[in-house]
């Protein structure tokens, strides 16, 4: 299959042009793109649940642990024990942690901006339909369900 055509292979490439682009932002702040990811899914106001953050943002545990140390000791965030829950800790942002929560969601609201400066509504609209689509026969393993594997 001609790479221009595969689906898969337009959204990988379009996925690593816009990390690469996050990450060099990121990097003029200090940070990472997946830093800059955590910031913008603990909540600003009351934060988050540790245990919240990883189905939220679908890491892994590990990925995150290491991404939370990083940022407790760069004084992004703090961690406080859940009221709710003493087995859990809820993890805030620090002042630190909410200006650089800012600048993320600034980087986001450019690029977002930018993206639909060149693209129209109705065709974001069908960009949405076919992620959503994906994204669904993914979640329901329609992709490869038994007897219905065809040979390329």
């Amino acid at each position: 299959m001609d790479k221009d055509k595969s689906i898969d292979h337009q959204l990988r490439a379009t996925w690593q042009a816009i990390a690469k682009m996050y990450n060099e932002q990121a990097a003029k702040h200090e940070s990472t793109m997946a830093t800059a990811f955590v910031l913008l899914n603990i909540d600003a106001d009351k934060g988050t649940p540790s245990t919240a953050l990883g189905p939220l943002m679908g890491m892994e545990p590990t990925s995150l642990s290491r991404i939370l140390k990083n940022m407790e000791e760069k004084g992004a965030i703090h961690r406080e024990r859940n009221p709710e829950d003493g087995r859990s800790v809820i993890i805030k942002l620090t002042s630190y942690g909410k200006e650089m929560r800012s600048i993320s969601t600034g980087t986001v609201y450019q690029f977002n901006n930018k993206v639909r400066e060149y693209i129209t509504e109705e065709e974001l609209e069908n960009f949405f339909k076919v992620t959503s689509t994906i994204n669904k026969l993914i979640a329901n393993k329609k992709v490869f369900e038994k007897n219905k594997l065809k040979a390329v």
